[in-house]
This record gives C-alpha cells, sequence and structure tokens, in this order.
C-alpha cells in the first residue's frame, strides 16, 4: 500500500490553496512559488537548495512549453503580415455566407475543432483552427472566450479523449488494463457521447444565458472594423495561398500519418515561410528583412505576455509528474500525483458505485499536471484491480477512467492546460478554465452515472 509523506501532504494543501485562489478569481503565481519552494525544501532539507529548485523547476517548465509558446509566436507573426495587407479581411468574405450569427459560430467552430482534432491532434488543430474562422466568429458577435470554450471543449475534450483515428490514448490505457484496444474504444462510445452531449451542452445555454443578462456580451473581437484594402489583388492571393497551404499541411498529415509534436512543428513552419513570402510581397526584398523582423517580434511579445505567469504555474504542477520531479529535485523523486491517486485507490470498497467514483478521482488528480495522458497508466491498471475483484467490466471503466484523466488533464478545467487555445484566442487561461468548470463536472457527474449502470 502506498504510503503519503510530507512532500505529498504539501502538493495536496498548496493545491487545495491554488484552486481556492483561481475560484475567487485571484492570480496564482505566488502560492506556486511558495509550493515549489516548500516542496524543494522538504525534499532537500536545505533552503539554499530549495531556492534553486525553484529556478530549476522554472527552467524545466520552459523547456516543456516552449513549443507552444513558438507555435503561438510564429502563428501571431503571420496573422500580422496577413492584416497588414487586409487578406485577413478578404478570406473571411466567402466565410461570412456560412457562419451568420455567434450561435453558428460556437457549433462551426466547435465541429471543424473536434474533426481536425481527430486527424491531426488537438494541438496543431489549434493552430489551424484560430487562424481560419477565429476572425470571422469575432465579427458576427461570438466573443473571444466563448470560441475558446468551443475548441477547447470539442478538441481536447471531446476529440482527445475519444482519439477515434490516431487511437494514443486507447492504446495507453488498454495495454495497462490488460485488455484489447478495441474493447477500449468500444466501451467509450456511449460513455464519450454522454460526456460531449452534457459538456457543451451546457456550455452552449450558458453562452446564451449569458449573452440575455450581459448588455456588454461583445468583447473586443467582437468588433467589426471596416479595412480599405490598399491592394486588393495581393489581398486575395494571399487569402487563397494561406488556407491552401494548411490544408495541404493537413493533407500531408494524413498521407504519412503525421501525428503530435510533428504534425504542430509543420504547422508552426509553415507559418513562419508564409510570414516571409507575405512581407516579400508586400514590402519587396529590401523592406521586408525589416517588416519580417517587426513582426516575428510581435508575435513572440504576444506569447510570452500571455505565457509569462503560466511558466511559474506549470512548473509546480509538473512537479506531480515522475519525469518532470526526477529531473528537477533527483532522481529518488516519485510521481506525487500517481502516489495520491494510488493511495485514494487503497482505500475504496468494492462495490460499483464507489469504484467508479474513485476511477474519475483518480484520473481527475493525474491530470492536474496538464498532460492529459501521464494519468492513463494508473487509470488502466486501477480498472483492471477492481475488475478483477468485483466482476466489473474492466472496459467500460478503463474507458471511464480515460475520458476523466484526458477531459481534465488534456486542458479543459486546468489554467495550465488550457493555454494554447487561450493564447491563439486573446483570453487569460484562468478565465477559460472558469467557463468550462461547470460544464465538465457536470458532464464528469452525468457519464460516472451512466457508467455504473454500463459496468
Amino acid at each position: 500500500m502506498v504510503t503519503l509523506s510530507t512532500l505529498h501532504y504539501i502538493y495536496i494543501i498548496m493545491t487545495i490553496i491554488i484552486l481556492a485562489a483561481l475560484l475567487f478569481k485571484k492570480e496564482i503565481v505566488i502560492p506556486c512559488i511558495v509550493g515549489i519552494l516548500l516542496i524543494g525544501f522538504a525534499y532537500s532539507g536545505s533552503v539554499i537548495q530549495s531556492v534553486q529548485v525553484l529556478n530549476n523547476a522554472i527552467m524545466a517548465s520552459c523547456v516543456e512549453l516552449l513549443n507552444i509558446i513558438v507555435v503561438i509566436a510564429l502563428v501571431v507573426g503571420m496573422s500580422k503580415t496577413m492584416s497588414a495587407i487586409g487578406a485577413d479581411e478578404m478570406m473571411m468574405r466567402p466565410v461570412r455566407r456560412i457562419i451568420k450569427n455567434d450561435k453558428l459560430a460556437f457549433w462551426i467552430i466547435g465541429i471543424a475543432m473536434l474533426i481536425v482534432s481527430w486527424l491531426i491532434w488537438p494541438s496543431p488543430a489549434v493552430a489551424l483552427i484560430g487562424a481560419l474562422l477565429l476572425p470571422v466568429a469575432g465579427e458576427v458577435g461570438l466573443p473571444a472566450i466563448w470560441a475558446a470554450v468551443a475548441m477547447n471543449l470539442f478538441g481536447h475534450g471531446a476529440g482527445l479523449s475519444s482519439d477515434f483515428f490516431i487511437q494514443g490514448a486507447p492504446a495507453i490505457s488498454s495495454k495497462a488494463a490488460g485488455i484489447e484496444v478495441t474493447e477500449v474504444m468500444k466501451a467509450s462510445v456511449p460513455l464519450w457521447a454522454v460526456m460531449t452531449i452534457t459538456t457543451v451542452g451546457i456550455a452552449f445555454f450558458m453562452m446564451l444565458r449569458e449573452k440575455k443578462t450581459n448588455a456588454d456580451f461583445k468583447d473586443e473581437i467582437g468588433e467589426k472594423v471596416e479595412k480599405v484594402i490598399e491592394k486588393p489583388g495581393l489581398a486575395k492571393f494571399v487569402a487563397v495561398l494561406m488556407p491552401a497551404a494548411f490544408l495541404l499541411d493537413v493533407g500531408l498529415m494524413i498521407r504519412f500519418q503525421i501525428t503530435g509534436g510533428d504534425a504542430t512543428a509543420l504547422v508552426a513552419g509553415t507559418a513562419l515561410i508564409l510570414m516571409c513570402i507575405i512581407s516579400i510581397m508586400d514590402h519587396g526584398l529590401s523592406d521586408a528583412l525589416e517588416n519580417a523582423t517587426d513582426c516575428l517580434k510581435d508575435g513572440f511579445i504576444f506569447a510570452i505576455k500571455i505565457f509569462a505567469p503560466v511558466i511559474v504555474i506549470a512548473a509546480f504542477f509538473f512537479m506531480g509528474s515522475e519525469g518532470f520531479a526526477q529531473n528537477v529535485l533527483g532522481e529518488n523523486a516519485t510521481g506525487l500525483l500517481n502516489d495520491i491517486g494510488l493511495y485514494i485507490s487503497s482505500l475504496v470498497p468494492m462495490a460499483k458505485g464507489s469504484v467508479a467514483v474513485v476511477e474519475v478521482a483518480v484520473g481527475a488528480i493525474t491530470g492536474l499536471d496538464g498532460s492529459g495522458f501521464s494519468g492513463l497508466p494508473l487509470v488502466g491498471s486501477i480498472a483492471q484491480t477492481f475488475s478483477a475483484h468485483n466482476g466489473i467490466n474492466t472496459a467500460t471503466l478503463t474507458a471511464l477512467g480515460q475520458i476523466a484523466t484526458v477531459w481534465v488533464g488534456g486542458g479543459t478545467i486546468i489554467p495550465w492546460g488550457v493555454i494554447p487555445v487561450a493564447a491563439i484566442c486573446g483570453v487569460k487561461p484562468q478565465d477559460l478554465a472558469r467557463k468550462n468548470l461547470i460544464p465538465v463536472v457536470c458532464g464528469l457527474g452525468v457519464t460516472t452515472v451512466v457508467a455504473i449502470f454500463l459496468m
């Protein structure tokens, strides 16, 4: 049986304090710094080493998040060059005929995000959908925060938790549970449908209620600005070139099975090349040398502004992951979140209801590090253990744990997990996590009840 040490209790207490601060709409950088210092001191027994651990944790967090930071910076840099010539305005004109109001915008953005996430993973999907659909969504009155909710729930929630095409998530959880991946996927379909419909439905009705009660429903991206296009021929060419280039990327990803980080890298590289091409076509080669540099600077300034506090916040929660903890604290460090999850599971009486609740709780706890997949081996193993002793359907319990782990850790209700969507939409991660909280918690509750009957 796993026992909890001082390190575990510090992590639990500081997590509760941080989550409470979030609920009261307070910034959480200082509590995260205090948490890292306390963990460093408890592990080393040295004040000096605890200060060093603080720096090392933040540096390691930078490394973990650098890929996302660069992608956001490059896409924003490309958007600057497009906006300068009016190509974004030109590109949105045909889309406006389809997306006529904020309600349609919510569903079209969400469904597009779901489909692209299934094919190439949510991270590159964020950059693609953000660049193509976000501007027109703002024009028809969908606030940036609700565009972010749609992208987040459909992509990092519904798309990543099912993973029907790439099958990364079910492959990991099924292996840990000792069953075939097809069994987990088949068992996950009804649970996934319940979770998705409940969560997205509640979020949509929350948006409608906010629209009725809030006179300032339209925010800054909802204001339509008439733009004079000085070079309509160039703007039209770029308006065709940009989506064509990204669609070519999608085709290459499907053809050559490029997924995950490799797919994100392809999108980011394409954005950088487009930025250079547009700058040269607009300013000529000589002036483009300066213009492209300025656009790139603007992109990185935007990305760092968004990510600066998140790097510190993520550093604390990454400490719950074994690999990260060993990198920062030392090779003898353990995965605090996994230990806490195992400890909770060892205290549970063997009944269907309690087993289902604990499987969801363990999935949510292990998802706090924001990775989405790190807790899958644990929930799969727990499902196998509980099923062996209680005649519970292993596949259903594994699917339930997978859904809980990915919806929390994959990035819907924790600020350090929603960073890509928040950054591309220009909203605070904390605000996006708060909007998602009620729908996701309700969805997990309803899905757990359904799972109990199916087990």
